[in-house]
């Protein structure tokens, strides 16, 4: 029995999903922890702009939890992400309005992922390795406007997967400093020591950039898609998996969760890109798999030109 190839309804479906998964996991960190912006708000250069309006230093940091202006306008915008999760869902083909709006959650996750950046240093693989997240709400829009099996949203796939493959590989192999969470996540899930986790990640780094060159070979493509499916879903898991805990409230879920969530990007992107460039093979054939289909009324010819002609053997 052959597996049939994937429906573009399915790939569009995988897309919404991830787009979903991504924008509901940033919209609990808005409105149940804190978005890091941080490192953009909390000084005298943002205040001096809020002073123009007459905002008070008091008004403007508050005296306990979300009860200062910035406070209540990151919330506020926790709600924008919703509204983006919810549209992931709803938004169809011909729907401009709301295509534009996922299109400005795009951008939304642009800001998050250049605070990032700021509070990493400016160190570029922090950007970077938010492609895959900043990404997939375009990529959702292109699958649903010009179709899912169209070059430009194919190519906006390869990107993302590369950006965020590159970025989490520059980290792993040690090219920018490797952040001590990803020694803490290994060394608690493998229960390794130092050296051996240090290793682990160097093999898991140079795999990384493995992935970001064979994604664009095809004869290796599905293969690399495959693996970095797999490993980002890993990936994602591993922060519930070293976090979580019976002796937390919740088990620790209310803080590790929509971790994972909003890094569903990181493993449905490059499935997606493993499905569309799946070709069933049909019983018998040993024809690659980015050969071209025959068409249905097609006929196949003998492979022995001589039994063409009733000769044999």
């Amino acid at each position: 029995m052959f597996l049939s190839m994937p429906s573009d309804r399915s790939l569009v479906l995988l897309i919404r999903l991830g787009a979903f998964l991504c924008f509901a996991g940033w919209t609990w960190q808005h409105l149940y922890w804190e978005a890091p912006y941080g490192i953009l708000l909390w000084h005298d250069t943002t205040y001096a702009y809020a002073s123009r309006w007459g905002i008070s230093w008091e008004e403007f940091v508050g005296t306990g939890a979300a009860d200062g202006f910035v406070q209540k306008w990151v919330s506020r915008v926790g709600w924008l992400y919703l509204a983006c999760a919810i549209l992931s869902l709803t938004v169809r083909k011909g729907a401009w309005i709301q295509m534009a709006a996922l299109v400005g959650g795009s951008g939304l996750l642009s800001i998050l992922a250049y605070t990032k950046y700021l509070a990493a240093n400016s160190q570029p693989p922090m950007f970077f390795e938010h492609g895959g997240q900043v990404l997939i709400p375009l990529l959702l829009v292109l699958a649903i406007a010009v179709g899912v099996r169209h070059r430009i949203t194919v190519g906006t796939a390869i990107v993302a997967v590369i950006l965020t493959f590159a970025g989490h590989g520059s980290y792993a192999l040690g090219i920018w400093p490797t952040p001590a969470g990803f020694h803490a996540m290994t060394a608690v899930i493998l229960k390794t020591e130092y050296q051996t986790t240090r290793a682990f990640l160097h093999v898991a780094g140079l795999l990384d950039f493995f992935v970001c060159l064979g994604i664009l070979v095809p004869a290796i493509r599905r293969q690399s898609a495959l693996y970095a499916a797999i490993w980002g879903l890993l990936t994602s898991f591993a922060r519930p998996v070293a976090g979580m805990s019976l002796g937390l409230r919740f088990w620790g879920a209310d803080h590790f969760i929509h971790e994972a969530l909003l890094r569903a990007p990181h493993c449905l992107v490059p499935l997606y890109l493993f499905l569309l460039w799946y070709r069933p093979r049909q019983a018998g054939s040993h024809e690659s798999d980015f050969a071209t289909m025959p068409s249905a009324d097609s006929t196949l010819l003998p492979i022995n030109p001589a039994s063409a002609n009733g000769q044999t053997r």
